[in-house]
C-alpha cells in the first residue's frame, strides 16, 4: 500500500485531526488508504457497462484491507454510540444533579426544622420535668424533717427510726422493676435484670465476698448519715440542720479534690470557705449555747459522712445508672436488715431506746418518714434520668426556705440576723458549687458575643444614619464636592 506521505510524517490533514482527537478507528495511512479505495472504485451511470470495474476492486482490495476498511465504519458507529450514550448519561446526571440540588436544600432545610423541633421539645420536656422533679424533692425532704420533728414529741429513738426507715430501701429494686414492667419494650425476667443489674459489683456480679466487702462500709456511712441528721434535729430546728446538710456539697468537693485528684476551682474553694463561715454563724446565732455547738456539730458530721459515701462510692463504684443504683440500694437495705438488726434490739434492752409496746410507737409517722425518705432517694436517681442533674441539687437547696417557711407557721423559730446572714451565706456557697468546671470559659464567651452584637448593632445605626442624611442631602439638592 503505497501512501504519499506528509514531510511531518503524517499522511493528511484528516489523518492530523484523527490522531489529535484520538479516533477509535485510527490507523497510520488511513485516511490515504480510504482515499485509495474510494478511488479505485469507478461508478459507473447506469445503462453503461464497466468491465473492469470488478477486477480493480478484486485487484486492488485485499481482505486485510477489506476487514480494516470495514470494521473501521463499525468502530466508527460504536464511539458514536457510546459517545451517544455516554452524552445521555451525563445529561442524565446532569438533570439529576440539578434536581438533587433543587430538592437537597429543600430536604436539608426541612431536616434542620425537624431536629430543631425535636431539640426543642426535648428540652422543654427536660425543663417541665425537672421543675416537677425540684418540686418533688424538696417536698419529700422536707416533709421528712417536718415529720421527724413532730415524732420527736411522743417518740425519742433517733436509731430505731434510722434503722427502721433503711430497711425500706429493700423496695427500691422492686419499685424499678416495676417501672421497667411499665415501659420498657423488651420485658426481662426478674433475675435477669437482677444479674443485669449486679454489674455494678464487677464482672461475676453480686457474691458474698463483694456483698460484705462492698456493701459493709456504705450501709455503715449510710446509718451514720441518717442516725446524726435526726440526733441534729433534736436540738436545732428543721431550717438549720437542712442549711448545715447542704455544707456537704462543699465537703465533698474538698475531699475529692485530695483523695481523687480532682481538678482545683478557685471558686469552689471560695464556696467552701463560705460554708465553713456559715457554720461557725449558725453556732454563733444562739451564742454558742451548749445545745446549739452539739447540733451543729451533729449536722456537719452528717454532712461529712454523707460526702464521704459519695467521695468513696465514686472511687470504688464509679458511676452507676438507674437499674444500678436501685439494685445498690436495695442491698444496702437488706444489709441493714441482716447486719444492723442486733444494733436496736442492744439499744432496747440496755433501755437507751426503750418504749412500752410496740403498740405504742407511732407508727403512722414512722411509715410516713420512711416513705418520704425512700421517695427522696428514689426521684434523686430518677431525676438524673429524666432531668439535668443540677436541677436535682436545687431542689434540695429548696428545702431550706421550705423548712423555714412550716417553722415560720408553726412558730419554732426566730430568724436574726446571724442566722438569717449564715443560711444565706450557706445556701450561696451550695449554689457555686454547681458551677461547671468551665464556667470561667463560658462566661468570657458569653460576654464576647454580647460585646459583638452590641458593636454590630453599633456599626448598623451608623450605616443607617449615614444613609438617612445622604437621603436628605439629595433630596435639598447639596451635593458633597470631595477634596482634592
Amino acid at each position: 500500500m503505497d501512501v504519499k506521505a506528509a514531510p511531518n510524517g503524517v499522511a493528511t490533514i484528516e489523518d492530523r485531526i484523527l490522531r489529535i482527537t484520538g479516533y477509535y478507528g485510527y490507523y497510520p495511512g488511513y485516511s490515504g488508504q480510504k482515499s485509495t479505495s474510494r478511488s479505485s472504485v469507478t461508478r459507473c451511470k447506469p445503462g453503461i457497462n464497466c468491465p473492469s470495474s470488478h477486477g480493480s476492486i478484486s485487484r486492488q482490495l485485499s481482505p486485510l484491507s477489506v476487514t480494516e476498511d470495514t470494521s473501521a465504519p463499525i468502530l466508527e458507529l460504536q464511539s458514536r454510540g457510546s459517545s451517544v450514550t455516554c452524552g445521555h448519561r451525563v445529561e442524565r446526571q446532569n438533570r439529576a444533579e440539578d434536581d438533587g440540588t433543587q430538592t437537597h436544600p429543600e430536604n436539608s432545610q426541612e431536616n434542620r426544622i425537624k431536629a430543631r423541633c425535636l431539640s426543642c421539645t426535648s428540652v422543654v420536656l427536660k425543663a417541665v420535668w425537672g421543675l416537677l422533679i425540684i418540686l418533688s424533692v424538696s417536698s419529700s425532704w422536707v416533709g421528712t424533717t417536718q415529720i421527724v420533728k413532730i415524732t420527736y414529741k411522743n417518740f425519742y429513738c433517733p436509731f430505731f427510726m434510722t434503722w427502721f426507715s433503711t430497711n425500706w430501701n429493700i423496695m427500691f429494686f422492686p419499685v424499678y422493676y416495676s417501672g421497667h414492667l411499665a415501659t420498657a419494650q423488651e420485658k426481662q425476667s426478674p433475675m435477669k435484670k437482677f444479674r443485669e443489674c449486679s454489674r455494678i459489683f464487677g464482672e461475676d456480679g453480686l457474691t458474698l465476698k463483694l456483698f460484705l466487702k462492698r456493701t459493709a462500709p456504705f450501709s455503715i456511712l449510710w446509718t451514720l448519715t441518717n442516725y446524726l441528721y435526726l440526733l441534729a434535729l433534736k436540738k436545732l430546728t428543721a431550717t438549720d440542720v437542712s442549711a448545715l446538710f447542704c455544707c456537704n456539697k462543699a465537703f465533698v468537693f474538698l475531699l475529692s479534690w485530695i483523695v481523687l485528684k480532682d481538678r482545683f476551682m478557685g471558686v469552689r474553694i471560695v464556696a467552701a470557705i463560705m460554708a465553713i463561715t456559715g457554720i461557725v454563724m449558725m453556732a454563733y446565732a444562739d451564742n454558742f449555747h451548749a445545745d446549739s455547738i452539739i447540733g451543729v456539730a451533729f449536722a456537719v458530721g452528717s454532712a461529712s459522712t454523707s460526702a464521704l459515701y459519695k467521695v468513696l462510692f465514686k472511687m470504688f463504684l464509679g458511676s452507676a445508672n438507674f437499674g444500678e443504683a436501685a439494685h445498690f440500694i436495695s442491698t444496702l437495705g437488706f444489709f441493714n436488715l441482716i447486719f444492723i438488726s442486733f444494733t436496736p434490739v442492744i439499744l432496747y434492752f440496755t433501755k437507751v431506746e426503750h418504749w412500752s409496746s410496740f403498740a405504742a410507737l407511732p407508727w403512722g409517722c414512722l411509715c410516713g418518714m420512711a416513705g418520704l425518705w425512700l421517695a427522696f432517694n428514689i426521684l434523686v436517681n430518677v431525676g438524673v434520668v429524666l432531668t439535668y442533674p443540677i436541677l436535682i441539687s436545687i431542689g434540695t437547696v429548696l428545702s431550706v426556705p421550705g423548712n423555714a417557711a412550716v417553722d415560720l407557721l408553726k412558730q419554732e423559730v426566730i430568724f436574726n440576723v446571724v442566722r438569717l446572714a449564715a443560711t444565706i451565706i450557706i445556701c450561696i456557697g451550695f449554689l457555686l458549687m454547681l458551677l461547671p468546671e468551665e464556667w470561667d470559659e463560658i462566661t468570657l464567651r458569653f460576654i464576647n458575643s454580647l460585646k459583638e452584637k452590641k458593636s454590630e448593632e453599633h456599626v448598623d445605626d451608623i450605616t443607617d444614619s449615614s444613609t438617612h442624611l445622604r437621603s436628605r442631602s439629595r433630596a435639598n439638592g447639596t451635593v458633597s464636592i470631595p477634596l482634592a
